[in-house]
């Protein structure tokens, strides 16, 4: 997980490089071009251009998606380290034994507790997950 989360802040990284060196080589270029621009244009350049609108636009969306990404992100945390109880009845034992799990630990026919300890089910023992909201 902490792969895709550095992928995607590299992605960002060039992007962000990108346009800024872009905006480099447009301001070299006017800067060397001649003087061609008579008053008028001037105040024309001044008003917001489609240019300007949809660079605000990607960069409103950049936001919102990594907005959505990091909110995802923490309700799919929160969900895996819910803590739930796993009881497990055996046949030779009256009484069942409890253990806490967190959510993302538990496997089919195995679990890791919150103290570490790593718990096998056996075939003849009946294994009972309480607190699971799916």
């Amino acid at each position: 997980m902490i792969g895709k989360i550095l992928l995607t802040l590299a992605v960002i990284a060039i992007a962000y490089l990108m346009v800024r060196r872009d905006l480099g080589s447009k301001r070299e270029t006017a800067m060397s071009a001649t003087l061609k621009i008579a008053a008028g244009d001037q105040n024309k350049s001044s008003n917001p251009t489609l240019h300007d609108d949809l660079r605000t636009a990607s960069y409103l969306f950049l936001f919102f998606m990594v907005v959505v990404g990091a909110t995802l992100y923490y309700y799919r945390w929160l969900d895996d380290h819910q803590l739930i109880t796993v009881r497990l009845y055996s046949t030779d034992r009256a009484d069942p034994a409890s253990y806490e799990v967190y959510k993302y630990q538990l496997a089919e026919r195995s679990f890791t507790t919150v103290d570490g300890r790593v718990i096998t089910v056996a075939g003849s023992d009946r294994m009972e997950v309480i607190g699971l909201n799916d």
